[in-house]
């Protein structure tokens, strides 16, 4: 196709088809590009003329894109991410910056990885504000491409093509035990482990999947509580001798403040990388990539320093 014939077509339909994919919806698609429900329905019709395909079907309240809408849709990544680049500010200023970000994260980063970047980004942009997100883990690219997070912080439990990653460090895992229990004045062994009560504080399926990985030949641990946050277990460690298995970071930074001892798990368990990931749409965006400089080096800096304060090469875990 020549270059004339491109000019000839009404490119912003493509820009029209990338909302409707994402959000599944002709008048939340009307509300993003400030039209009518009706002219969006238009342009949903024009756009099936334009690429020869019905481009959706519906599905209660919920329109369920092709495989043609789908195609199209990864291919303007590219063109849409370098376009945004072009046209955005190139003097971009954190300080006049009044953008909402949508961050998905687990409990564990949300308790002790991203408050110390907060003070940060408010001191260099103090007109941003921020709306956090569960993490769906099983759903991560979903989330990002169709659920508007601009940036996930987790451990990847699954390929992440097409999606951007950076590392921000290594994670481990430790064991918190009350200072009454049998085990807080001894080394605990495998069958210390396993004879216990336990409870799992901001562990995500996915490193849940690997502790149960490194045991699978062994009996099954007596799982009486899985929680988001350690309340749930100090209601009961007085009542039962638990032993509370949790991100190791997330051990010593809690075993002051309510009088807990931390225990090395008692077998091998290989620290996992702990990630941002966002979608290609975020990639040139200035806001989105100073935010990630941000992220990546306040948080990147504070995991380092507790694997080096906790000899996460050194311990057993």
């Amino acid at each position: 196709m020549e270059v004339e014939e491109i000019y000839r077509r009404d490119l912003n339909l493509l820009v029209a088809l990338r909302i409707l994919v994402e959000e599944r919806s002709v008048s939340r698609a009307a509300m993003r590009l400030n039209l009518s429900q009706s002219a969006m329905s238009r342009v949903l019709g024009r756009l099936r003329d334009l690429l020869a395909d019905p481009l959706f079907s519906r599905q209660g309240q919920s329109l369920i894109p092709t495989e043609k809408a789908l195609s199209v849709n990864r291919a303007l990544d590219e063109p849409l991410a370098s376009l945004q680049q072009m046209l955005a500010p190139s003097d971009f200023n954190p300080g006049t910056c009044d953008h909402t970000f949508t961050i998905a994260t687990t409990d564990y980063a949300m308790q002790t990885i991203l408050p110390f970047a907060l003070p940060r980004i408010y001191q260099e942009a103090p007109q941003v504000a921020f709306d956090f997100q569960p993490l769906q883990n099983e759903q991560l690219k979903e989330q990002l491409t169709y659920g508007r997070a601009d940036l996930a912080i987790c451990r990847p439990s699954n390929p992440l093509d097409p999606l951007h990653h950076e590392t921000l460090g290594r994670v481990g895992v430790q064991c918190l035990v009350s200072q009454q229990h049998p085990l807080a004045g001894k080394s605990m062994t495998l069958d210390d482990y396993l004879r216990f009560p336990h409870a799992m504080i901001a562990i995500s399926d996915g490193v849940k999947a690997l502790i149960e990985s490194a045991l699978a030949d062994k009996p099954k641990r007596r799982m009486v509580l899985r929680a988001y946050h350690l309340e749930a277990a100090l209601a009961i460690i007085d009542t039962m001798p638990l032993i509370i298995t949790v991100p190791a970071d997330l051990a010593y930074l809690v075993a002051e403040r309510h009088q807990l001892v931390v225990k090395s798990l008692p077998f091998h368990f290989t620290p996992f990388d702990y990630s941002m990931i966002w979608h290609p749409r975020c990639e040139y965006s200035p806001e989105h990539e100073w935010l990630r400089s941000v992220v990546k080096e306040e948080c990147g800096k504070l995991i380092a320093k507790r694997v080096e304060d906790i000899q996460l090469d050194q311990v057993r875990l």
